[in-house]
């Protein structure tokens, strides 16, 4: 049994919210990066998205409003989710990058956390939509929804996923990428002072965050992490300047992982997607239906 004095297992990045103007467009710039990206889906409150799944549990969710005068009712019905991405669109354009999600396994509980924390961003969410695999083949996810935003946040939030019932569903097909994508490595964030997000992300996560000297600070996520640095100290690390810089708060990168390069440079030089490469990395600037800089990082098993 674990010490009372030993530090709370890390919780697991689930999924990144990317807006953007339309799910074609996504699906026309992931596809061009070498990702599968699954069918369309619709949520039951005006916003759809088409995902790309990763073996490692997470992925990305380009997220399109799909029916303006359903995610009109669902705001004024107290949708924090459709509420929030609003927002983000009011404030930072169509495209981008809104929402970390961590996993969970009581979201409810994690909402009484953010409320008795003073960071909840409103009511618990709780929903279900179709699903639909590589195959064609069925069936209904249901999912729970706890959210939070640090004080200086802006638009940008921050969420736990209970996945109350996961489709039984073969997903390995939309898990295969043409560019060797396995999975995510870290989120970059970035923050005009990134200590001061330092009780904000312990409270989120339930876990301390791990200072990583006077650029940022780093939370420990299963099999990945959250980097919250300075905009100089991205720059420095990745060799461009973040598109977000100058929100309080901005979701700067997302950096995947690779076996190799050589699929990679394939499909982006195939499909003409202009990358620089900085650090022994490549470097994807972000487009429309991106919704952030991808970094690709060679990790070997």
């Amino acid at each position: 049994m674990a010490s009372s004095n030993e530090a709370p297992p890390a919780r697991r990045l689930d999924h990144c919210v990317l807006p953007t103007a339309g799910l074609a467009e996504a699906r026309g710039r992931l596809t061009a990066l070498g990702f599968t990206v699954a069918p369309d889906a619709a949520h039951p409150f005006g916003t759809g998205n088409c995902c790309v799944f990763f073996s490692d549990g997470a992925y990305l969710e380009p997220l399109a409003v799909l029916d303006a005068a359903a995610a009109r009712a669902a705001i004024d019905g107290g949708n924090v989710f459709v509420a929030r991405d609003a927002a983000f669109r009011a404030a930072a354009g169509e495209e981008g990058f809104s929402a970390v999600v961590l996993g969970t396994t009581d979201a409810a509980a994690d909402h009484a956390r953010f409320v008795a924390g003073g960071i909840s961003a409103g009511p618990l969410l709780s929903f279900s939509r179709p699903f639909v695999d590589a195959a064609g083949a069925e069936a209904v996810a249901s999912f729970r929804l706890a959210f939070a935003v640090p004080a200086m946040g802006g638009d940008r939030f921050f969420f736990t996923c209970e996945r109350v019932n996961a489709p039984k569903v073969d997903r390995a097909a939309l898990e295969r990428h043409a560019n060797g994508v396995s999975g995510i490595a870290r989120i970059v964030a970035v923050a005009a002072r990134p200590e001061g997000e330092r009780a904000f992300l312990e409270l989120f996560s339930g876990r301390e965050p791990a200072s990583v000297g006077a650029g940022g600070i780093s939370l420990p996520l299963a099999g990945s992490g959250l980097s919250l640095m300075t905009s100089v100290s991205f720059s420095a690390l990745y060799g461009v300047e973040p598109s977000g810089a100058a929100a309080p708060l901005d979701f700067a990168a997302i950096v995947f992982r690779v076996p190799a390069f050589a699929a990679l440079r394939s499909q982006l030089a195939a499909n003409r997607v202009a990358f620089s490469e900085h650090g022994g990395r490549i470097v994807v600037p972000p487009a429309a239906g991106q919704g952030a800089l991808s970094i690709f990082e060679e990790f070997t098993a």
